[in-house]
């Protein structure tokens, strides 16, 4: 029997993870990664903060915290200004998301010439409900590159937001609150350094 849908409320921090459905990969080339995270920036950012996230070939992880109500039922009026009353927010939540998952399968299933889903049909997550968790999960996602064996340095992948952290450049990342959780860059950095998957055993994928 199926776990029940851990539903997405505002207010909470998540961690968001999926993968692709079957044997293809979700990113084939760079191209893909860059429209990806345009297409996030689309339906996402409007309905939650990103703290960190991290694109690999077949799956991915996010860790974001949804908006505060009145922002997500402002957005909701504005896309449904016609459904008066409409008050279900934890839906319109994960429909961003589908909504994210749909239009990139539709441009990649174009562009590849292929058909059928691309994402496993329902999306992981997890409340974040303890500061160990919160701390550990954006090194965990930084890292994630190391632990599958695509490189050996959390720099040497370019596909996540650890780069938001080293640079002053704007971002849409919480960069500034996630570094004070640190209490600064040099310690985030050296929190990075840990790259040993047995010291994250609260995660799954």
């Amino acid at each position: 029997m199926s776990q029940p849908r851990i539903p997405l409320k505002p207010g909470e921090t998540y961690h968001i993870w999926t993968h692709a459905n079957g044997d293809d990969n979700i990113f084939r080339e760079e191209e893909n990664y860059d429209y990806f995270l345009t297409k996030y920036s689309h339906y996402i950012y409007p309905v939650a903060d990103t703290y960190a996230y991290c694109l690999m070939p077949n799956h991915f992880h996010l860790m974001v915290r949804v908006r505060e109500s009145d922002k997500i039922e402002s957005l909701m009026m504005k896309k449904r200004p016609n459904l008066q009353g409409f008050r279900n927010l934890e839906g319109f939540i994960s429909q961003q998301f589908s909504n994210l998952f749909n239009a990139y399968t539709k441009a990649y299933n174009k562009k590849y010439n292929r058909k059928g889903s691309l994402f496993i049909p329902r999306f992981n997550r997890k409340l974040i409900d303890s500061d160990q968790y919160f701390t550990q999960l954006i090194v965990y996602i930084h890292n994630n590159p190391i632990h599958h064996g695509f490189v050996e340095r959390t720099e040497d992948w370019s596909h996540s937001s650890w780069f938001a952290y080293q640079q002053n450049k704007p971002t849409k990342i919480k960069r500034e609150e996630a570094l004070n959780w640190f209490g600064g860059s040099d310690n985030f950095n050296t929190a990075h350094e840990d790259t040993n998957p047995g010291n994250f055993t609260i995660f799954e994928e």
